[in-house]
């Protein structure tokens, strides 16, 4: 699930990589039953993906979702597994961010598979770069 500090574009771009392999991505205008859509707070949309059996991850671009210590306690509760794109991706082309994204994909399925939630990682930019744990 893609959320508001992410383009649509992302999501789209993700979903047509990793459908092939019976996976889906969404921007968060368009997850299934979530009442607010686009409107509805993080709260809300952490709730609402509690609340279903499958694996959810996220992707922000906003890293202040793990300051904030409602949110931050949410996502424990949740036990989600974030993803928060690095600084760089704000001045960065669209289509280079989505090119990033696509790259950097198995390295978010491998730590979604490896590493128990909930968990927060950073994205960064640039290719032969890791993905970084942050604290939850």
């Amino acid at each position: 699930m893609f959320d508001n500090c992410t383009s649509p574009v992302l999501a789209s771009t993700v979903d047509g990589f990793i459908s092939y392999f019976g996976h889906h991505a969404y921007h968060i205008k368009d997850v299934p039953g979530l009442a607010g859509g686009r409107h509805s707070t993080d709260l809300e949309w952490i709730r609402h993906l509690e609340k279903h059996e499958q694996v959810w991850i996220f992707v922000s671009g906003d890293g202040r979702i793990v300051r904030n210590s409602a949110e931050r306690a949410a996502l424990r509760s949740a036990r989600l597994h974030g993803f928060i794109l690095a600084a760089a991706y704000q001045k960065t082309p669209l289509n280079q961010v989505a090119a990033m994204l696509v790259w950097k994909w198995p390295e978010v399925e491998a730590v979604t598979r490896l590493v128990a939630a909930p968990s927060m990682h950073e994205i960064p930019i640039g290719r032969n770069r890791k993905l970084r744990a942050l604290p939850l």
